[in-house]
């Protein structure tokens, strides 16, 4: 635990302006973000009496090592330099609300030539039109159905589309009527985008325009007798008011505005947002953050706003956000929303009328689905410690182990040798702490020595690292002999390159803004997937590099025992414990994370081919040479001059091109396997294929081998 006043910059040290600060721990990482009017006065408020601060507050500066700031010219660039920066760093002590799913939008791309309406998750695209988010894909698909009975626009996906136009006929809703089938031309292409935009125009609330043209044909049509068409509008505009009492009116003006709502107690606070357009609730979404901090409803509004409309603009900022209390101050956070949206934002407190009424509904579903959250997380909150403290008490470690690494080794009769890294902090996996390995140091099948090689790389990094944030004295830098980069350069004693250039260890090993790279923190376990051999060299790994801190345990798959380094006989766990539960997925965690990536170098490997080995040709390239030439053999007996003609093909690239395919060994004739036919003057260009593709004679097969 860190002294804050260890830290604390002198007073005439930190300017009395706007801007943004960042609290760094002992490792470097940014663990808070904060914005202030006045730096000096909230910096001010952090180097006060411990036993005056909030508890979590008191965490927070204990943990931290050094504080940093950046000047701003107005609140305003500071509110979204500290967006930036949350998005950024991810600090632990910020109030992050967590969506516990990724909502579905009803989304049209009105950018393509023959628009598509269809569900769609995660980042919004430009030129694609959203309405919602909402609840369940299921009732997005419920209100379309209606709605193409009207609006008959595709929702096919483009291999359906292709394989329609190919075929020259539609797919089933096209003959049902719930198409307009532009693949086969029933419709041109700009006459269906007209189709799109009115399905827009009905969903984003101007439905009246839509129902009383259907009404005024279909009185028509009931005029001149055409009583079917009369009996198809009318059927049109029952499903269209169907669609429309999904969504009943909640505000009679039509208005378009975001309701906020906060629900909180001492320890967390969970955010509803209704959405309505058109005076309709088009979409809600909820979140739920732990308050790091002591903060207020205001501040808690403020974190939901940069949340909500830190990566929107334009209309998908509406022109009313109604919020259950304001910011402090609320002049910046509006004139941001005016900013992203590109007009005037009114951000207010509803008092009383339609849209407090609402608020409260909002408000309502805001405690529910905080008393929904405690009740999960409880259970789980109490799952999980129990599961750390029974694995800190089975392996007689001095506390609860809140990082835990795992490591796997995967090949094929060792071929593809690779390795995985799975971290999981708190009892949950941190995927982008995940780390993969390729086997360098020998060849072949040896489980042992891989996992003694890759413990070795793993934590090589990690004291590299620690000797460039200066936790090491100066001089003993011994520990970062034999280090290879990512980049491949190995660096000799005292952290200099091989190859005599004079890149130094620590521009290495960071990126611009001096932030780690990878390998940068340690666990309190480490996990092998294996039984005592592993652990051994696991352990021996360790002590070879001086690390005695970080416990080491292996588990096997036969009996689900685990292994401590110096025991003879291993710890068996109940198969009821939690801790056994969590050591388990730990490793089948690592095992999926690495038999993944050794199929992936596997796959790549069978794929590769004579073209492969010519440097700086890529995809592209390479199959602009087989579209032109039709095979690699053909390609191998044009002349340089005749490759030139590709397009995108120079004349040095040619000549690197003859060259390498010169030197690469003519593969054996080609073989047709169904049929046994000898396929003389065509040269497949993968080694691997189907049954009944032309295969190369003696190319090497996949072996039938179990993968570990």
């Amino acid at each position: 635990m860190a002294d804050p006043s260890s830290y604390r910059p002198k007073p005439g040290q930190i300017p009395d302006s706007p801007g943004v600060y960042r609290f760094r721990d002992e490792h470097r990482r940014v663990i808070y973000v904060g914005k202030a009017k006045s730096l000096r006065q909230r910096l001010a408020n952090y180097f006060q009496d411990l036993a005056a601060l909030h508890p979590r507050t008191r965490s927070m500066v204990t943990t931290a090592a050094s504080v940093e700031w950046t000047v701003v010219s107005t609140e305003v660039e500071a509110l979204q330099l500290e967006y930036s920066w949350i998005k950024e760093y991810d600090p632990r002590f910020n109030v992050k609300y967590r969506d516990d799913k990724s909502y579905p939008y009803l989304a049209v791309t009105m950018n393509e030539e023959f628009p598509r309406v269809q569900v769609m998750r995660g980042h919004k695209k430009k030129g694609v039109r959203y309405f919602g988010p909402y609840a369940h894909a299921w009732a997005i698909r419920d209100t379309v159905d209606l709605l193409l009975r009207v609006f008959p626009v595709r929702t096919c996906s483009a291999g359906v589309f292709k394989n329609a136009a190919r075929t020259g006929r539609p797919c089933l809703l096209g003959y049902i009527g719930k198409c307009s089938a532009p693949c086969v031309g029933r419709i041109s292409a700009d006459d269906h985008w007209e189709l799109a935009d009115e399905f827009c125009d009905f969903m984003a609330g101007r439905t009246g325009t839509h129902l009383r043209r259907l009404e005024k044909q279909m009185t028509e049509a009931a005029e001149e007798m055409e009583y079917e068409r009369a009996a198809r509008l009318r059927d049109d505009i029952e499903a269209l008011k169907k669609a429309m009492e999904k969504n009943a009116v909640v505000l009679a003006d039509a208005t378009d505005a975001d309701l906020i709502a906060v629900a909180e107690d001492e320890l967390e606070a969970a955010v509803q947002i209704f959405h309505v357009r058109g005076g309709r609730v088009r979409g809600q979404r909820g979140w739920v953050t732990d308050k790091v901090e002591e903060i207020t409803t205001g501040a808690l509004v403020e974190h939901a706003l940069q949340q909500l409309y830190g990566e929107e603009t334009g209309d998908a900022v509406p022109k009313e956000v109604l919020v259950p209390a304001l910011p402090d101050p609320v002049e910046p956070v509006q004139e941001w929303l005016t900013g992203r949206r590109g007009s005037g934002v009114s951000l207010r407190v509803p008092q009383r009328g339609d849209k407090r009424a609402l608020m409260e509904t909002v408000e309502r579903n805001a405690q529910q689905a905080l008393v929904l959250h405690k009740t999960k997380r409880a259970s789980d909150l109490t799952t999980r410690s129990r599961a750390l403290e029974e694995i800190a008490e089975a392996l007689d470690l001095d506390s609860a182990p809140l990082r835990i690494e795992c490591y796997d080794i995967s090949h094929l009769q060792g071929d593809d040798v690779v390795a995985s890294m799975v971290v999981f902090e708190d009892g949950l996996a941190r995927k982008s702490e995940y780390r993969r390995f390729q086997i360098k140091g020998f060849q072949g099948q040896d489980d042992v020595r891989s996992m003694h090689e890759v413990i070795t790389r793993r934590f090589r990094r990690y004291l590299a690292e620690k000797e460039r944030t200066g936790e090491w004295a100066d001089g003993e830098n011994t520990l970062t002999d034999g280090i290879t980069l990512t980049d491949g350069t190995a660096l000799a004693a005292g952290g200099s390159p091989t190859d005599g250039s004079q890149a130094p260890l620590a521009h290495s090993l960071k990126d611009d803004e001096g932030r780690p790279k990878r390998f940068a923190y340690p666990p309190q376990l480490v996990v092998v997937d294996g039984g005592q051999p592993q652990v051994a060299a696991a352990r021996r790994a360790l002590d070879e590099l001086g690390i005695d801190d970080i416990a080491v345990c292996g588990l096997a798959k036969r009996l689900e025992e685990v292994w401590l380094p110096q025991d003879d006989d291993p710890v068996v766990l109940p198969r009821t414990s939690e801790g056994l539960y969590l050591l388990q997925r730990v490793r089948d965690e690592a095992h999926r994370f690495a038999i993944t990536y050794q199929r992936t170098k596997r796959a790549k490997r069978f794929r590769a081919g004579p073209l492969d080995d010519v440097p700086g040709l890529g995809e592209t390239r390479k199959q602009a040479l087989i579209k032109h030439f039709g095979s690699v053999r053909k390609l191998r007996a044009a002349t340089i001059d005749q490759i030139c003609e590709v397009p995108g093909i120079g004349r040095k690239t040619a000549e690197t091109i003859a060259a390498a395919l010169a030197q690469a060994a003519p593969p054996a004739p080609a073989v047709n396997t169904a049929t046994g036919e000898i396929i003389e003057d065509e040269e497949p260009v993968t080694t691997a294929g189907s049954p009944g593709d032309p295969v190369t004679a003696g190319a090497p097969e996949e072996r039938r081998g179990q993968e570990t």
